[in-house]
């Protein structure tokens, strides 16, 4: 963590002298209280800053408050204004200071008003500013000293030796390799359908421990959910103060779920080689082996914001990959339609001209990003768009007709006529699929509500 107060330091006390006259009127004229309103800020006002931490990116500066995980990208004169009003310099003093060392005007009071909308101002002058409760941490017994090593340069080392030794493995024995019966390892739906079940959220809870583990190392709080990608039902861990840490800090954690259940996957390996084919000891540790290698390809969907697409968004030096993507490819959509009704209408050419013209351009949501994430955000929005409809086509065109096949042959194998093992086996895949069914849909709903109250599309 970094304190704001650094080398502003020595600014503060030649602050101190020049507003000794208007300190000496008092507080309440320099804040200048509105009736039920935000404090008045003016020239001689002094606030107080919560613990923040910042860490340079590029051309920026992240700032940020761990407490209530809340992050902004900030050029280097807001870093500036930041450090000289955490280290006590007044509202006027900040603005003399950055103008003599940027030959720039600055509007510090505006600035100061956006800080405390943030939540990183305790007090302006003598009034104390309203602070939100902080989120929720999961396991917030676990404190970073007790997972230190879970950042230690040595795992990654340890991880790709297992993963070489069971490559070694496969090389040799390469019927070890998984299929999709090896998950039918039992002639009986139901047991299948448990065990797969058990295992594979066994894997789905260590693999977002995983995460949590590596940012509370780290000192970021993080907090696991539920949540939905598309059609997906999936668990997340929401480890956004990691944006503070070191980049090789960021890209542990992000790959720390992957590096799991590949490990977990390369011991089974080993494990599968000395244990005799054939047996019920056997097919099970190859249905965990298959169960541990599934996530995998869903990690590759980066139009989704999986694991992979916060690696790449932190290479690309993206703030809003995903957000950024979404604006643009929803622009050119917008573009698009207005070309096709323009020829439609059979509207003059240098109508239709005017229209894609450099007008257009302020538009663009694009257009105001720097060169490398513009070009970063125009290629991902193609790659957003191509995979989505290529889910959303999958879903309607086998995944739905699958789940609703199973439920209505579920449904149909209840009954007394069916005997113990037919009910059993229909009140499995009912209980299993359909209540990871209204899961998703409870949790879509859940996480909706929250945009709908404020407003959000």
């Amino acid at each position: 963590m970094t304190d704001t107060a650094g080398p502003a330091a020595d600014a503060s006390e030649a602050d101190t002298e020049a507003d000794t006259e208007a300190d000496a009127v008092g507080a309440d004229a320099a804040v200048g209280t509105a009736a039920d309103g935000p404090p008045r800020i003016t020239p001689t006002t002094r606030v107080l800053l919560h613990d923040l931490a910042v860490r340079r990116d590029r051309d920026e500066w992240i700032v940020g408050r761990m407490t209530t995980r809340t992050f902004v990208a900030l050029p280097a004169a807001g870093a500036r204004a930041v450090e000289l009003l955490g280290a006590g310099l007044s509202v006027g003093r900040t603005e003399e200071s950055l103008r003599a060392e940027t030959g720039e005007e600055f509007d510090i009071a505006d600035f100061v008003g956006d800080l405390a909308a943030l939540g990183f101002v305790a007090r302006i002058g003598d009034h104390a500013m309203p602070d939100a409760e902080p989120p929720r941490a999961s396991l917030p017994w676990l404190r970073p000293r007790h997972v230190r090593l879970a950042l230690h340069p040595v795992i990654p080392l340890l991880v790709g030796a297992l993963l070489a030794a069971a490559a070694v493995v496969l090389v040799r024995r390469p019927d070890l390799l998984p299929g999709y019966r090896d998950l039918l390892w039992s002639r009986h739906g139901s047991v299948v359908l448990l065990s797969g079940a058990a295992a594979g959220w066994t894997l789905l809870l260590a693999h977002e421990l995983a995460h949590l583990v590596t940012a509370r190392a780290a000192g970021v709080p993080g907090k696991m959910r539920l949540g939905t990608r598309l059609q997906f039902l999936v668990m997340q861990t929401d480890i956004s103060g990691i944006e503070l840490a070191p980049r090789r800090h960021r890209l542990t954690a992000y790959l720390a779920g992957i590096a799991l259940n590949l490990s977990v996957a390369s011991s089974l390996v080993l494990v599968l080689a000395l244990t005799e084919t054939g047996t019920t000891a056997h097919r099970l540790l190859a249905a965990a082996l298959l169960l541990a290698l599934l996530p995998l390809p869903f990690q590759c969907m980066v139009f989704t914001r999986t694991d992979l697409y916060f690696v790449l968004q932190d290479l690309t030096g993206c703030r809003d990959l995903y957000g950024d993507g979404l604006a643009y490819a929803r622009y050119r959509a917008r573009r698009s339609v207005r070309s096709v009704r323009s020829v439609s209408s059979m509207r003059t050419v240098r109508t239709v001209r005017r229209g894609v013209g450099a007008g257009d351009r302020d538009d663009d949501p694009s257009a105001r990003l720097p060169a490398h994430e513009r070009r970063a955000v125009r290629l991902y929005s193609v790659v957003l768009v191509v995979g989505t409809a290529a889910c959303l086509t999958f879903m309607a065109a086998v995944t739905l007709p699958v789940d609703v096949a199973l439920l209505v042959r579920a449904v149909r194998g209840l009954g007394p006529g069916h005997g113990l093992a037919g009910n059993a086996d229909a009140v499995t895949v009912l209980v299993v699929l359909g209540g990871v069914n209204v899961l998703w849909l409870v949790t879509w709903w859940r996480n909706r509500r929250p945009r709908r109250s404020a407003g959000a599309t």
